[in-house]
């Protein structure tokens, strides 16, 4: 499928929840909304990502939300996320069709290029524990995605990383989320 682009309506997604309850997008009509397609449920850098989006989250609008999607089963994604009690929303695609109705990319290139500019983002999460438990290509592979959605369910902006380690910048996720980007 094409890359969403600014304008474009929000992503139709209906998907479960860590929390048990299922995420419905079109519930969020008039919310801001920061949207971001992970890797796996124990990708090092999307973990360390989280870990850096919750030391930070006080920065963000109490009236955006922020939905993190991975491809992974409910099951093991409740487990996994766990230890971050993260303060968004976290659901899984266990099919992958979400991934690929939004153009979110493989390559292994790039994501051999995202671990190996990252070395010590990469030590980190080791010593944290975030260890990936896939030795699967189709999941190594997967190229993240960030997405910001306006109170009108268009696109403002949509992020389609260089590679797994490139992300937007938190800034600018805050400065959306506020109001002032």
């Amino acid at each position: 499928m094409p890359q969403l682009s600014t304008g474009d309506n929000a992503p139709a997604l209906i998907l479960p929840a860590i929390d048990g309850s299922t995420f419905d997008m079109s519930n969020l009509k008039g919310k801001k909304v920061i949207l971001t397609f992970f890797r796996f449920s124990t990708c090092p850098l999307c973990n360390m990502r989280i870990r850096k989006i919750k030391q930070r989250w006080n920065e963000f609008s109490s009236d955006a939300v922020m939905v993190g999607v991975f491809d992974a089963g409910i099951d093991e994604l409740s487990k996994r996320m766990k230890k971050h009690d993260v303060p968004f929303t976290i659901v899984a695609d266990e099919s992958y069709a979400a991934f690929e109705a939004n153009g979110v990319s493989k390559s292994f290139g790039k994501f051999m290029w995202g671990a190996a500019k990252s070395p010590l983002t990469l030590l980190q999460a080791t010593l944290r524990g975030y260890v990936p438990l896939t030795m699967s290509i189709a999941k190594l592979s997967t190229i993240p995605v960030d997405i910001l959605i306006d109170e009108n369910g268009r696109v403002v902006d949509a992020h389609y990383c260089r590679d797994t380690a490139d992300h937007m910048p938190l800034d600018k996720m805050i400065a959306f989320s506020n109001g002032t980007l």
